[in-house]
């Protein structure tokens, strides 16, 4: 177990510092287990807050980890549930000063240049219908980039470009048997490839991409006619789905509502592989391209449903696809066993539709509680909608006389334009039906005037019972756009104190500077309350490398390292190392120095760089 660092500084204190903490922090609290800094006090007690209990006390912990998108932030925040207490965030396709992520030679090989992101979807990596801790995924709607964050160390390790595609939104994880493919949609429909500007609307193409989820490689791209908004999979290992609402392929919003019905749109992965297989793929932009379009394939099925469809979620017994329709009232049940029958000639795709009950003004998004019922965000009402879906099915069997809403539980007004809603463990085959959140678009009155641009309003809501409870407001920087929320137990057994070291092949062990021409490599070692070198000496116009490795062994001890008037600014947790590059310009005497409390002496952790 590793030794925080209050319990460092209590028993070490200042009195050896300058000359002995190095030396403690890098060898003698490893040796904590043979009593080498004396006697530890006991772990500080945490408890998991009662159930349907909002409030978290101070020592307690939430009983879930909540993973949000950052919208146009571009990061990805991690939320406790049920106290909605911000606890991190982690930069994706954002320039992070706090932690040097865009600075870094790391982070700027992932970025190539481009600091600016738009994430929308969170999901994880399954085993068996469950999360099993291992990955988040995240798209990027402004660049086309898919990032991969490792939860061990809750930060971004991949980033895969994908071409051929525009306005990526929905994204979606494979779920059974575990998560092998991650599948992305393009919103906004371009010729494909994008060489021909003067290629009519008509001809444009959307496009489904599955990628990799090890590899972080793009596996084929599926050409279609259509756009494609959100995505899902099944509990089988059989499909993904998309909603399409530009069936109409317009380039106006007037042209985008012509049709009275849209696409769900369904890719069927064995005939993919087959396809693949057997060659039947073009390669455009070195990707290879299926054949989806209607009417060339059998890859794909279209579902007709009302109008303007938005989200498409499946439900935790992996029997039914909700779709809701936006601009219809309506959300579409799919009985998903019935999909393949479509595939195979024997019914039609309007013949899986099973029930279109009436929600509300503006359906979005569909969650679930685990016992039969969905519960979705209505824009234009600014509601939530529990529904029964049985009942829903039971009332399509009724005369339209005597059809009437039972299948409606219970309405809560929330403030005001939910987007999406995401409810405990809904993806997931073990929904518990414990906390629901509410990602509303705006916060008018909530809270105090900030200016013109105002947060955004987070809800929480107890779903334990019958009725859906109001019971925290949380304001939110915007635009967080969506949000998975897992259970502690499933994440923080993954979670680790600290990096492994020699995982990275540059870190360093021994300070010291060497030369190569023009090219000067800085290697440093960081030990509270020192780096391993006082000074550097360079010459003007030389290519520097610094690279930093934190040798401090206490789970909360990080470094940071600035250079004054260099634009350089990083941290270094414990075992990590991260390096930077900057030409040396500029003649003078230059302090780097820790950034991040970490001692008494933590100001006089500091080394001047002297360029001549």
């Amino acid at each position: 177990m590793s030794l925080d660092r209050r319990k460092f500084l209590k028993y070490l204190g200042v009195a050896g510092a300058a000359a002995g903490t190095s030396m403690l922090v890098s060898e003698g609290i490893k040796t904590k287990e043979r009593g080498a800094i004396g006697p530890l006090t006991a772990e500080a007690q945490t408890t998991t807050p009662q159930k349907h209990d909002y409030e978290v006390k101070p020592g307690e912990l939430d009983a879930y980890y909540g993973f949000w998108s950052g919208g146009h932030s571009g990061e990805v925040r991690i939320i406790g549930v049920p106290s909605m207490r911000e606890i991190k965030r982690i930069p994706v396709f954002n320039m992070d000063v706090a932690t040097g992520w865009g600075i870094t030679n790391e982070s700027k090989a992932m970025l190539k240049g481009r600091f600016c992101g738009d994430t929308h979807h969170v999901h994880g990596s399954y085993n068996n219908g469950v999360y099993d801790g291992k990955y988040l995924f995240v798209n990027d709607k402004l660049n086309n980039r898919v990032a991969r964050i490792r939860t061990d160390y809750m930060e971004t390790d991949k980033i895969v470009d994908v071409p051929n595609i525009q306005g990526m939104h929905g994204l979606f994880t494979q779920r059974y048997p575990k998560t092998e493919w991650v599948v992305c949609n393009g919103e906004f429909q371009v010729p494909v490839p994008n060489t021909n500007p003067s290629q009519k609307p008509a001809d444009y193409n959307g496009i489904h991409t599955v990628i990799d989820a090890e590899k972080m490689e793009i596996v084929c791209q599926v050409l279609m006619d259509e756009n494609m908004d959100l995505a899902a999979t099944d509990y089988g290992g059989r499909y993904s789905m998309a909603t399409s609402y530009n069936i109409e392929k317009g380039v106006t919003v007037s042209e985008m509502l012509a049709s009275d019905y849209d696409y769900m749109l369904v890719f069927h992965w064995d005939r993919m592989k087959k396809a693949l297989k057997d060659g039947k793929y073009k390669v455009i932009n070195g990707v290879k391209v299926l054949e989806g379009r209607e009417g060339k394939s059998d890859l794909t099925i279209r579902i007709p449903v009302p109008k303007n469809p938005h989200g498409v979620n499946v439900s935790p017994d992996g029997k039914y696809a909700v779709c809701s329709g936006k601009v219809s009232p309506t959300c579409s049940v799919i009985e998903i066993d019935k999909i393949e029958d479509v595939f195979n000639g024997k019914l039609k795709p309007k013949d899986v539709i099973i029930a279109q009950p009436f929600i509300g003004l503006g359906p979005l998004h569909t969650t679930f509680d685990g016992k039969g019922n969905a519960i979705t965000s209505v824009f234009i009402d600014s509601t939530n909608v529990k529904w029964n879906i049985q009942k829903a099915i039971d009332n399509e069997k009724l005369p339209e006389e005597k059809k009437k809403n039972s299948h409606i539980i219970d309405v809560l007004d929330v403030n005001y334009q939910v987007g999406h809603i995401m409810a405990t463990m809904a993806e997931t085959k073990e929904a518990d039906g414990q906390w629901l959140v509410s990602l509303n678009k705006f916060s008018k009155d909530r809270f105090l005037n900030v200016g013109p641009l105002k947060n955004e309003c987070e809800q929480l809501v107890d779903i334990t019972g019958e009725k859906l409870k109001l019971v925290h407001d949380s304001a939110a920087y915007l635009e967080p756009h969506d949000c998975i929320m897992v259970r502690r137990d499933i994440i923080e057994k993954h979670v680790k104190d600290r990096y492994n070291m020699f995982d990275n092949p540059l870190a360093v062990t021994k300070s010291g500077v060497e030369r190569k021409g023009k090219k000067v490599t800085v290697r440093l070692t960081a030990n509270a309350p020192v780096f391993g070198l006082t000074e550097v000496s360079l010459k003007k116009g030389e290519e520097v490398t610094v690279i930093v490795t934190n040798h401090d062994e206490i789970s909360d001890l990080d470094h940071g390292f600035a250079l004054s008037n260099y634009n350089i600014n990083f941290v270094v947790a414990p075992f990590q190392t991260k390096s930077v590059t900057f030409i040396a310009d500029k003649p003078g005497v230059y302090w780097a120095y820790c950034t991040n409390f970490c001692h008494a002496l933590h100001l006089e952790m500091r080394m001047r760089l002297i360029i001549t």
